[in-house]
């Protein structure tokens, strides 16, 4: 019989204070200080979404998942925040996850790693594009059901 190989890293399962995600863009500074401060010198998971966009008929298709140079963006991201954090005086690890289900993701890894707090770093949406896609945060709420404390630190100014 063929056996398929696993496609990823085994994901961290370690329990975390603050789960930092961002939705595929830069992490805030903003985020980044607010984090280290829920953290309160216990360790953070950092996580990056590279997104897949769509399907082909319905079907997975290898044109649709991110290219090797996004791949690599999204990996000097993580390796950025982890060094702003350890700066700080944090523990923190990352990871990326290729989905197409952004809240879904973000919530199981929170889930996986029993995460206290989960800090939501999404790019401010216009009216269209939150009909479009969501509220990111607010979906991950709603699927975290009171486990863990969701916020971004765009609402703490």
């Amino acid at each position: 019989m063929f056996r398929r190989g696993s496609r990823a890293d085994a994901q961290p399962t370690e329990h975390v204070s603050v789960l930092l995600a961002s939705t595929g863009g830069e992490f805030h500074p903003e985020s980044i200080q607010l984090c280290a401060k829920l953290a309160n010198r216990g360790p953070v998971g950092v996580l990056i979404i590279a997104r897949i966009y769509g399907s082909s008929l319905g079907l997975p298709n290898p044109g649709l998942l991110p290219t090797k140079r996004e791949r690599e963006d999204a990996q000097k991201r993580v390796d950025a925040a982890i060094k702003e954090l350890r700066q700080l005086g944090v523990r923190a690890d990352g990871q990326i996850m290729i989905t197409r289900n952004i809240a879904a993701s973000i919530s199981r890894v929170a889930k996986a790693r029993t995460a206290n707090h989960v800090i939501v770093d999404a790019p401010a949406q216009g009216l269209v594009r939150g009909f479009l896609e969501g509220n990111f945060e607010a979906s991950v709420r709603r699927k975290l059901k009171g486990t863990a404390e969701v916020t971004s630190a765009a609402r703490q100014k």
